[in-house]
């Protein structure tokens, strides 16, 4: 068993290591509120998932409850480091692969998915 001390700096070790790729790279947020999860949030993330895992590609992906907008659910945030984040709705798993490759790979908004935008210096 680890000691409280030894527990606490694995802790900062990894808060360290997650706020540099959350700071520096992609954060994909999937939204699994009652409403995503009941559109096919869940088989939309694990899509996104194996997509990122098949092309390499690192990305934080992490999950919300409701983002409140639930006609356009599943819904899924792409914010990346310098640029907006830019919301798409209704992805579902079949969309996945376009929306990796043109937005993370070809670095092109997939505009008629787009359901909002907020601009970087709005985060601050």
């Amino acid at each position: 068993m680890k000691s409280i001390e030894e527990l606490q700096k694995l802790r900062e070790e990894a808060q360290k290591e997650l706020k540099l790729r959350m700071d520096t790279g992609t954060v994909i947020t999937v939204g699994m509120g009652t409403c995503g999860i009941a559109a096919g949030a869940r088989e939309t993330m694990h899509a996104i998932l194996e997509e990122l895992n098949k092309r390499q590609i690192d990305a934080h992906v992490k999950t919300v409850g409701c983002i409140g907008m639930c006609v356009y659910e599943p819904l899924v945030d792409i914010e990346q480091a310098g640029k907006g984040r830019i919301t798409y709705g209704k992805i579902t798993p079949d969309r996945v692969p376009r929306l990796i490759e043109e937005h993370l790979i070809n670095g092109r908004v997939v505009e008629e998915w787009v359901v909002a935008r907020m601009q970087e210096n709005a985060n601050k």
